[in-house]
């Protein structure tokens, strides 16, 4: 217990943090001066195992019940209580401790982020062939697994994900009846908004089976599947060419050995007066690499950029980046909306799996709250170019087109091109 008391002696500052160890042995942490989180570790190991690398530690002797919240508070309550204790230590607080630990770490995170064709897509199957049931349990209703846009903090999780699909495509600027590609389609949610409104024709490729099985299905039900497709494709195999290219969510798990790979491969698959948009998870500072917890229970060979990478390999590959935002607090309410979800459904997502796979998914989604509250975590939004002409000289045209697209009664863009209008009907 020394080294996890050293360590907590040091962070905590304000409110209390209340440990009894295994053998009942009571630890308290912080001047009093607010809430007071208790916690119980109940196995001898606990405390090492926490503290030799704190995040790792931690998830993992919640997820075997060696680590137990006391009510009223629960994983959460803790988590965010130690972690906003100091934003600016937030992060390295769960890095391992030591620089022989931390490069042994950045090593096994660089290997882990090389991914070949193959190992692409085991990786994608380990994260999104779960139960179908287990995302309708969290995720809204068009099963929007990416950051939601709050435009307020009490806004629902539905409008946030339909605000975000209208902030994406205004910043597309896109045209009634242009082919796009959706690389990394998710559950089709995005492409199937872009054809609605504006009457594009979308092909999706991802590399989880059951998620193209669904988006075609989705397709089918909606009578777009002649113009909304969907293959169960890497994105290296795609060919053609397209006047759009969108990833949400994808260049986290593309690995940054393979970014000259994507860049210059999206660059050849787009017209030259066209425009290629990203939206990823990424952090405020230098490149790092993913902690040790998150690629082995759920995004093996993920890795979130910083903007610096993402920048520096597409100028190498004809890019010009034409726009930037970075979306701070946007997705910690996303996560807190799906933590609350999870926790409704605890009784059902245990009989599906486990109760230990229960309180890893909490560790999942309240340690990716506390990055984008606490931490140093964003979600960066860029708008790639080859031709700086292909869009307006202001950003006015952004605004103008989400705003449009909130409107409640909005008529599909598509809808102004007889042409168009013609062959729907």
């Amino acid at each position: 217990m020394w080294l996890l008391d050293k360590m907590l002696s040091k962070l905590i500052r304000t409110g209390r943090l209340t440990i009894t160890d295994y053998n009942g042995k009571v630890y308290e942490y912080g001047p009093g001066d607010g809430e007071t989180v208790r916690v119980r570790l109940t196995h001898r190991k606990a405390a090492a195992h926490i503290a030799s690398y704190p995040q790792i530690g931690a998830g993992e002797a919640f997820m075997w019940g060696w680590l137990e919240v006391e009510p009223p508070h629960d994983i959460r309550d803790m988590v965010l209580f130690v972690t906003g204790q100091s934003k600016a230590f937030a992060d390295k607080a769960i890095q391992p401790q030591g620089p022989l630990k931390r490069l042994v770490q950045k090593a096994a995170a660089k290997a882990d982020s090389i991914n070949l064709r193959v190992k692409a897509r085991k990786n994608a199957e380990h994260t999104y062939n779960l139960t179908r049931r287990l995302y309708e349990l969290f995720l809204d209703e068009d099963r929007q697994y990416t950051m939601g846009y709050h435009r307020a903090p009490d806004v629902s999780l539905e409008q946030a994900q339909l605000d975000k699909k209208a902030h994406i495509a205004a910043k597309m600027y896109l045209k009634p009846g242009m082919k796009v590609l959706d690389i990394g389609c998710g559950w089709g949610g995005l492409a199937l908004y872009l054809h609605k409104h504006y009457g594009c024709e979308v092909l999706g490729v991802a590399l989880a089976p059951d998620q193209i099985a669904f988006c075609k299905e989705r397709a089918k039900a909606e009578g777009v599947d002649d113009k909304v497709k969907f293959a169960l494709m890497d994105y290296r195999d795609v060919e053609g060419q397209f006047d759009r290219i969108s990833s949400v969510g994808l260049l986290e798990h593309v690995g940054t050995p393979q970014y000259p790979g994507f860049f210059e491969h999206t660059n050849r698959l787009l017209k030259p007066d066209g425009v290629m948009f990203s939206h990823c998870c990424g952090r405020t500072g230098p490149p790092g690499f993913t902690d040790a917890w998150t690629r082995k229970y759920i995004f093996p060979g993920g890795y979130i950029p910083a903007l610096s990478e993402l920048v520096t390999e597409s100028e190498r590959n004809g890019w010009q980046v034409m726009d930037v935002e970075a979306m701070r607090f946007h997705y910690s309410y996303t996560l807190e909306e799906w933590y609350n979800r999870t926790v409704m459904h605890r009784d059902e997502i245990v009989e599906l799996y486990s109760e230990e796979f229960y309180k890893m998914w909490l560790f999942y989604l309240v340690g990716a709250e506390q990055s984008f509250r606490n931490g140093g975590m964003v979600n960066w939004q860029l708008v790639y170019v080859k031709d700086r002409a292909a869009i307006p000289m202001t950003r006015d045209f952004m605004y103008e087109e989400s705003e449009r697209l909130r409107g409640s009664d909005v008529a599909p863009l598509w809808h102004l091109d007889p042409a168009l209008r013609e062959a729907a009907e």
